[in-house]
């Protein structure tokens, strides 16, 4: 017992030795700890929304900032500026965003009813951001949940509206387009601080029971369209061809017309000018026009003889063709 009594005896006396020194190191404690809690950092792609006593109080923006030390003021790290992705019907391993996908028993999702009573299984994507951090924390509970089951409401909305062919085929640019101004409208109404950006349809197919058959429609359809196509190619190829010949025929005839018409008004000009002058003159005229003509005709002749016209017996003929190339003379 002896024993016991100086231990405790002499615990007392360093307690009383350390109580000063406790009562610095305790506040320089308290101190450090709410030095250290009284600023943080900001990623640039992030905003800090921060909550005094759980009560939204201001946005940080990227960058060190400070707050009220300890539980007085926490804060929340919304990535506003980072790209997430939903995905609907099929899913990507590895994703970080918790809410990109569902588990398999979800993909059913991609199950929809067209306008015209088919059946068509659609796959689509979402990309968007959050713009509105202090919305997004308090307006609704579970925004990206929300915008899920709201992008499923709308994309059966407007598959609804089309036939099956446009969903398949045509249609998919219009119903993504659509899809993405409903979506919007939709988060906008209830409040989620949510921006889409966009919205693309993936792998549109028809149910599997019938996809054979549908291929082969398909198929039948795009056949159909190629021949179409060789058809107005080969058609457009062979009017405009038709049309430059036949307008090209009509040139030529119109040429030729306008090219007779002269010719024979020239004739008759100058067959008149020549009649002007006959009659001034006839036997004057009527010699030149022999001369004239005889100067187109000899030229033509190969044998040439020169007789007399008023002679009743045969005389010596004058072969002109010898004479001029000097291998002849008169016979």
């Amino acid at each position: 017992m002896s024993e016991i009594k100086i231990d405790a005896d002499a615990a007392r006396e360093a307690l009383k030795k350390l109580s000063p020194r406790l009562g610095l190191i305790i506040p320089a404690i308290i101190v450090l700890a709410g030095a250290f809690t009284s600023y943080f950092t900001v990623p640039t792609d992030s905003e800090a929304v921060v909550l005094r006593f759980g009560k939204y109080n201001r946005t940080a923006a990227p960058g060190l900032n400070f707050k009220l030390p300890f539980w007085f003021e926490t804060k929340e790290i919304i990535p506003v500026d980072r790209r997430l992705k939903m995905e609907f019907g099929y899913g990507t391993a590895g994703s970080t965003n918790p809410f990109q996908t569902r588990p398999k028993e979800f993909y059913e999702e991609q199950s929809m009813i067209t306008g015209d009573k088919n059946a068509a299984a659609v796959e689509w994507v979402i990309q968007y951001r959050i713009s509105d951090p202090e919305a997004y924390l308090f307006k609704v509970r579970d925004p990206e949940e929300t915008m899920r089951d709201a992008s499923e409401s709308v994309m059966r909305e407007v598959v609804g509206d089309r036939t099956v062919d446009e969903v398949i085929t045509i249609g998919r640019e219009s119903i993504a387009a659509d899809a993405l101004v409903k979506l919007q409208e939709l988060v906008d109404s209830y409040g989620l601080g949510l921006k889409i950006d966009q919205l693309q349809l993936k792998n549109v197919n028809p149910p599997r029971q019938v996809q054979s058959s549908f291929n082969e429609v398909n198929q039948a359809q795009q056949d159909k369209a190629k021949q179409i196509n060789v058809a107005k190619g080969l058609y457009n190829k062979a009017v405009p061809k038709g049309e430059g010949e036949a307008d090209q025929k009509i040139s030529a005839a119109e040429g030729e017309k306008l090219q007779r018409v002269n010719e024979a008004t020239g004739d008759a000009e100058r067959f008149l000018a020549l009649f002007e002058e006959y009659q001034k003159a006839p036997e004057i005229t009527r010699q030149r026009l022999y001369l004239e003509k005889i100067q187109v005709v000899l030229p033509r002749l190969k044998n040439k003889f020169i007789m007399d016209g008023e002679a009743s017996k045969p005389l010596p003929l004058l072969d002109l063709n010898n004479a001029l190339n000097g291998k002849g003379g008169a016979r």
